[in-house]
């Protein structure tokens, strides 16, 4: 009788399920026209379920000593999963959340709520119009995982976007954005000359095949000032459930090739994924 049920919206992203998993007691499945966008268990916010957030969750693992709070902006909320990872993996971290869909954060508060003791504020706003008015040096990491449906918006992928989060961010501190592409990575591979023109050191993180071409895929960009820790980064990847190889150094500029930094005239969204890419039937 107190089994959950699902939840059904529409909103301004378009029709949104809260899904319960018949697997682990209270955790949920959120979807947004079908394709799944966010996974949280409350009773252990610790556990990330989807690949991109594993790989996520492992740089925010290594971005400094373990426990250590941290600030942190997360442009895009889905079901709040990363920042209730980084209240429970790091305790004390002040964090913002930045989603554009005022329907879906009210959605997920009011059935996920956030743990009442973590100071994780939400905001209603349009991700690059708040990162705008952000103070200067004020993050020690932002996370972008922002979709319009299954697309990063196209004023989120500029160099003017860039030059924003280099300003929001602190001399330390690091980006992190969950990307989708596939062969031959003509989005992917502008993403990174992107960062590269104003980041000192990047990385990528994805699936073998993803990187070979064989299929339309996940990747995670990251960006910093200062030395990022591959080889940590390369031990927890490839040891994850769901084994992924961190490009970095020279190859990952072979990767990027002749590319170019997207200036904001010309900047498009992310590809649209092939049919049945994200979908869980």
């Amino acid at each position: 009788m107190n089994e959950p049920i699902p939840v059904h919206r529409v909103t301004e992203q378009g029709t949104v399920k809260l899904m319960p998993d018949v697997d682990r007691e209270r955790a949920w499945l959120l979807t947004v026209d079908g394709a799944p966008q966010s996974y949280v268990d409350l009773d252990a916010p610790e556990y990330l379920e989807f690949e991109y957030a594993r790989r996520l969750g492992h740089v925010l693992d290594t971005v400094a000593e373990p426990g250590r709070p941290l600030d942190v902006l997360h442009l895009g909320g889905g079901a709040l999963t990363l920042p209730r990872y980084v209240a429970a993996t790091r305790p004390g971290s002040r964090q913002d959340v930045v989603e554009f869909d005022r329907l879906l954060l009210d959605l997920v508060a009011g059935h996920l709520p956030l743990p009442a003791d973590a100071p994780i504020a939400l905001h209603a706003a349009d991700a690059r119009e708040w990162l705008a008015e952000a103070p200067a040096d004020s993050a020690d990491v932002l996370v972008a995982d922002v979709f319009g449906g299954s697309r990063v918006p196209a004023h989120l992928t500029s160099a003017g976007y860039a030059e924003e989060v280099a300003r929001v961010l602190r001399a330390d501190g690091v980006y992190l954005a969950n990307l989708a592409d596939a062969a031959p990575f003509a989005f992917l591979r502008s993403q990174l000359a992107t960062f590269a023109a104003r980041f000192a050191e990047l990385l990528l993180i994805a699936e073998p095949a993803v990187l070979r071409g064989r299929r339309f895929g996940n990747a995670v960009l990251v960006a910093a000032h200062r030395p990022l820790d591959a080889g940590a980064l390369a031990r927890r990847t490839a040891a994850d459930a769901f084994p992924a190889r961190v490009e970095h150094g020279a190859a990952l500029r072979r990767f990027i090739g002749d590319a170019r930094p997207v200036r904001d005239e010309d900047a498009v969204p992310s590809p649209e994924p092939p049919d049945g890419a994200f979908g869980i039937g």
